[in-house]
């Protein structure tokens, strides 16, 4: 499976484009992440979205192949171009990092009474 998809569908003349990209959150701990980025095609996203995270990229590629072919259910097509928000999902790792980074110092582990 591969771990990445650049689909595109052609509606009421325009053209909508969606690409995903599964990666591996910071921490080498075996999480990965699935990032989408949809809007249309030849502006910037209009919407960018993650899920997981998922323990190996194995899950977060069987959410890709399920995410996908409900797509193409919808009328979406693989799209044999360069993708063009690489850049936008790689801000929305770096951002997703930072967030957990933040989160993992907030834990007590033995509060005080």
């Amino acid at each position: 499976m591969s771990r990445s998809l650049s689909l595109t569908r052609h509606c009421l003349g325009l053209d909508t484009r969606i690409e995903c990209l599964v990666l591996p959150l910071a921490g080498d701990v075996g999480l990965w992440t699935l990032i989408c980025a949809a809007g249309m095609s030849g502006a910037q996203p209009s919407a960018i979205r993650a899920q997981g995270p998922f323990h190996g990229p194995l899950v977060a590629e069987g959410v890709l192949a399920g995410i996908a072919d409900s797509l193409q259910l919808m009328g979406y097509e693989p799209c044999r171009d360069v993708p063009i928000w690489r850049l936008h999902i790689q801000a929305e790792l770096r951002r997703l990092n930072g967030e957990r980074g933040r989160s993992l110092g907030c834990f007590q582990f033995k509060p005080e009474l």
